[in-house]
């Protein structure tokens, strides 16, 4: 049972009118609003039942971040009388439902459709927490009210907003495909075709077998092998939950390894994915060729970063152990603290470097550059000395990488997505990968 404003207002009105007029005394008072409690309570009888609604849901079941999905829920009343009242569609604050209330009015044996738009302002899946709806009676005065259980989840996924690269950077992987004219020499390199010999070339790569059927000297070109490994490791542990820009460091991490999931598979590498922390938060795997964008970005919504140390020696060991046997490129996703890396994964590097080659991509904070070029005032000295020695700890964390013979992408967070992918190409180029 529910009391209408209306109910509210009316109750109210007679009350002032019968004081005002003050001559019938106050026993008129308690008079007018018996009579007002009974019309309520009659209208709550009169009112047709909500709990004999049937409900049905269709629409979108995901969506990405910024942009909006719509639910419809279609409200079938197979009672006689007609359902006249309101109907609230619940959903988590966080999935932006609007309109959260409308009124509706449902005939006898008919069905109503109601539509809710959804603009998430997070990641992950969003689900309904019900649907209230409060019929009134006739005269608005009184309602009955329940709320079903109508269950639909919508998912929300990164919004990729680093795809705007992508012809930009496939354009250069064509190149190196020999559309245009880049053909490189290089360890793992596919034999392409022959040509004659300019100065300059490598003469390893004279084919004598070739020039002695010639009048000329001929040199084998080479492309790129296809069809290599990938793995993008994502760090889901503490340090990916700082925000960077006001959004949290895993998310820009997500936004680059999209772009480099669809970057290597439309050069023909097999793309695998691993979230990882302490233990194993999602993963993907590849087999045989073909896109696998759909699936990671699938098992990239849920993720949120874990509030807890990760764990190097268990991620060394789920990529030695659970991956390609095969030589791959491992894409480590992660923040380049210093502390972190010379206790964690330092020590382990040999292990992983002599079966496959690393990559370690790091979101720089723009704000620390900015902290360490202010002065002025006292406090702004002391921001700019905690900054330079941020700067420092990560400079010389990156040289120690290097020295392992790691690869060390670090860009702020508009630039790490382009940044990534290009490091990628270069590898193809060097024939590396």
């Amino acid at each position: 049972m529910a009391i209408t404003g209306r109910a509210v207002l009316a109750a109210f009105g007679a009350t002032l009118v019968v004081l005002v007029a003050g001559a019938l005394g106050t026993w008129l008072v308690a008079a007018v609003l018996v009579l007002l409690a009974a019309a309520i309570l009659a209208d709550v009888v009169l009112a047709p039942s909500p709990r004999r609604l049937r409900f049905e849901r269709s629409g979108d079941t995901s969506v990405r971040l910024g942009e909006t999905a719509e639910v419809a829920l279609v409200v079938a009343n197979p009672a006689r009388r007609a359902l006249r009242g309101v109907i609230r569609d619940a959903w988590a604050p966080s999935a932006g439902a609007e309109p959260q209330r409308r009124r509706v009015r449902v005939p006898g044996g008919g069905r109503v459709r109601v539509a809710t738009a959804l603009t998430p302002t997070r990641r992950g899946d969003r689900s309904a927490a019900g649907v209230t709806v409060r019929s009134l009676g006739p005269l608005g005065l009184g309602a009955r009210q329940c709320t079903h259980t109508v269950p639909w989840a919508v998912r929300t996924l990164p919004p990729f907003h680093s795809r705007r690269h992508l012809p930009g950077k496939l354009s250069r992987l064509r190149e190196l495909d020999g559309q245009h004219t880049a053909l490189v020499r290089g360890q793992g390199s596919e034999f392409d075709s022959l040509r004659e010999y300019v100065p300059g070339d490598d003469v390893r790569s004279i084919d004598w077998r070739a020039t002695a059927r010639r009048d000329s000297v001929v040199v084998r070109t080479w492309r790129p092998e296809r069809d290599r490994r990938i793995l993008i490791v994502l760090d889901t542990s503490r340090t990916s939950a700082g925000r960077v820009g006001d959004v949290p460091r895993l998310d820009h991490a997500m936004d680059a390894a999209l772009l480099l999931a669809a970057l290597a598979g439309r050069a023909g590498d097999r793309v695998d994915l691993l979230a990882f922390d302490r233990r194993v938060r999602a993963q993907v795997r590849s087999h045989g060729r073909g896109s696998r964008i759909p699936q990671i970005v699938q098992a990239m919504a849920p993720l949120e970063p874990e509030l807890v140390e990760s764990d190097p020696a268990g991620l060394v060991s789920t990529i030695l152990g659970g991956h390609s046997r095969t030589r791959q490129l491992v894409v480590l996703l992660t923040d380049l603290n210093a502390a972190a890396l010379e206790e964690g994964l330092l020590p382990r590097l040999p292990a992983l470097t002599s079966r496959h080659l690393l990559m370690v991509a790091a979101v720089g904070d723009p704000r620390v550059a900015e902290m360490a070029a202010e002065r002025g005032s006292t406090r702004s000295v002391y921001e700019a000395a905690a900054a330079e020695r941020t700067l420092g700890d990560r400079s010389r964390i990156t040289a120690e990488l290097r020295r392992h013979g790691v690869e060390v992408v670090d860009a702020e967070p508009d630039h790490i997505a382009p940044a990534l992918a290009d490091a990628y190409i270069g590898l193809k180029a060097q024939g590396r990968l």
